[in-house]
């Protein structure tokens, strides 16, 4: 990248120090710093052609990356979420409460003796950013020898693959020339836990690829075809969520999502819930609501709600994450498609 390009952004730096922050609280910041480098696309190799899309990228990671120092400096939930609502921007928020949840769940593996932090922070000051937590969670199985199963199983049936979802997307941003040129998936993971990781994965091309709906597909139509829907599907929920693209490169990305633009739809939906409930709004969410849907934001929070009422009790046929996700395709196929599913 030109050195021009890599002036051209701003990112929202949370601050080093900040009153009341203990010396563990220092201690644990400096041993478990992350670089800002480390999340910005030229440092990754993704291949992003518009400085502005460049610029959004960037900032994206930044803010992730304050929201887990900031988590590492104060573990205290309460403290914790009013510094982040207090030094980080409406529409960012979400990335910055994902990044804390990341830092926190990393202290709780790694303290046997306190492992309640993440709980006390996501049923606690960060419930309405209760997605993002569940994804933060899900890049400790990236950074720790966890044992996966048991820690998905104690999770609410709502948000327990979005911990996948966060794995998958952590390899396809930090490691893309294995999880997506060479399409590996962790030997550890099977059946349904395949299926959240590729739809993090899919996210994760949004960066990777630089939001070119062109570069995308060509992505996604390399890997298997038992793995492209779920790819769709978290390109729908990073177009949506993450933005930052113009309505012609949205209707593009319907176009050629093809059969799978249902899937590409129900991601679409489930980032319209977690902005909504967090009152995290962008006009990017909303352009992307109108685009793929027809639908405002809220609408589409609200249906998506609707539509996680009352799930499957019984998982033995399929989760009821599954269940949920079928349910808002099978509306995307009545209301804008036209047909039955």
């Amino acid at each position: 990248m030109h050195e021009s390009r890599r002036a051209s952004f701003e990112v929202p730096v949370l601050a080093g120090t900040r009153e009341g922050v203990s010396w563990i609280g220092r201690l644990r910041r400096r041993l478990f710093a992350i670089s800002s480098e480390e999340t910005l696309p030229s440092r990754r190799g993704f291949a992003v052609e518009d400085a502005a899309t460049e610029a959004r990228l960037a900032r994206v990671g930044a803010t992730f990356l304050a929201g887990y120092h900031a988590a590492m400096a104060e573990t205290a939930a309460e403290p914790l979420a009013r510094h982040l609502d207090a030094t980080v921007a409406v529409g960012w928020r979400g990335f910055a409460f994902e990044g804390a949840a990341f830092g926190l769940a990393i202290l709780d593996a790694l303290t046997p003796w306190s492992r309640s932090r993440f709980d006390r922070f996501v049923s606690g000051p960060a419930a309405h950013h209760v997605y993002l937590a569940y994804v933060g969670l899900g890049w400790t199985f990236a950074r720790l020898p966890r044992r996966i199963p048991p820690i998905v199983a104690g999770i609410d049936p709502h948000y327990r693959w979005l911990t996948l979802d966060g794995y998958g997307f952590h390899q396809g941003f930090f490691a893309w020339p294995a999880a997506v040129t060479r399409q590996e998936v962790p030997r550890r993971l099977s059946g349904y836990a395949r299926r959240g990781f590729d739809q993090g994965l899919g996210r994760s091309l949004w960066f990777v690829r630089g939001g070119r709906p062109g570069a995308i597909a060509t992505a996604i139509g390399a890997f298997a075809p038992e793995r492209q829907a779920d790819l769709w599907s978290g390109i729908g929920l990073a177009a949506t969520y993450a933005g930052g693209v113009p309505e012609a490169d949205l209707v593009q990305l319907g176009e050629l999502a093809g059969n799978h633009r249902p899937h590409l739809a129900q991601g679409a939906a489930f980032a319209a819930e977690a902005r909504v409930l967090a009152a995290d709004p962008t006009p990017e969410l909303d352009l992307a609501c109108r685009t793929i849907w027809g639908r405002s934001p809220a609408q589409l929070a609200e249906m998506t709600r609707e539509f996680g009422r009352d799930l499957p009790a019984d998982e033995s046929a399929r989760p009821a994450f599954e269940a949920w996700r079928e349910r808002i395709r099978s509306e995307f196929y009545r209301s804008v498609e036209g047909s039955p599913l």
